[in-house]
């Protein structure tokens, strides 16, 4: 049966009503609500939230994907075996290397006294690699800009050979330069006044107060 309401009326529901529970034409359905995340589930467009909206733990969890986007890839226990032998064999030449120069006394400091020092810290820094190779989570898998270590040992093999050849100024004002314009990336200008102002603190204390008896040109 059909009752005029304006219009034709849904077929089994008296008065034109629809029936219980159907959704009436022109309508959409109503969406029920939105099934509660389940504890530690990150939401798909959390990315897109702003980070004073985020809770404490999606806030940590954004900026430590942020401070590791884009760094190599952590590095194994033979990549950290590998960087402590070679750290202590470094250590040791430079050892060997120091006590050619002359060690000298503690009252008067030979020309290998500063390198033996600097080489017993290699050394040391080399053995503690060796002791937390297994447990470091924290180190990097050698890639492509690992290859500017090379180069900043290879200027250090330069400086040493040449430090008693023509003295300690023209090699480590090179050095620095180096180290600071072109593995530092730092301005033409700041790498060239660092180098000489570093060369010429040096000579003031070692040389002229302390009288170490370093190679030097002047």
């Amino acid at each position: 049966m059909t009752t005029a309401h304006g219009g034709a009326s849904a077929p089994g529901s008296p008065g034109g009503r629809s029936a219980a529970g159907a959704t009436p034409a022109g309508h959409p359905q109503s969406e029920g609500p939105a099934a509660p995340a389940t504890p530690g589930s990150r939401p798909a467009d959390l990315d897109d939230l702003p980070l004073e909206e985020m809770s404490l733990e999606e806030a940590i969890h954004q900026v430590e994907e942020a401070e590791h986007e884009g760094r190599p890839p952590v590095a194994g226990t033979l990549s950290n075996l590998v960087t402590a032998v070679v750290v202590i064999a470094l250590g040791v030449a430079a050892l060997v290397g120091a006590a050619g120069l002359g060690l000298g006394a503690a009252a008067a400091p030979g020309p290998g006294t500063w390198p033996m020092l600097v080489a017993v810290v290699t050394v040391l820094i080399g053995v503690a690699l060796l002791a937390t190779a297994r447990r470091a989570h924290d180190s990097e898998r050698f890639t492509r800009t690992s290859l500017l270590v090379l180069v900043g040992l290879a200027t250090m093999v330069v400086f040493v050979v040449l430090l008693p050849v023509i003295g300690f100024e023209i090699p480590a004002a090179l050095l620095c330069f180096v180290w600071l314009r072109f593995l530092g990336a730092e301005s033409w200008r700041l790498s060239l006044v660092l180098s000489v102002g570093l060369v010429v603190a040096f000579y003031v204390v070692f040389v002229g107060a302390l009288g170490v008896p370093i190679p030097h040109l002047f």
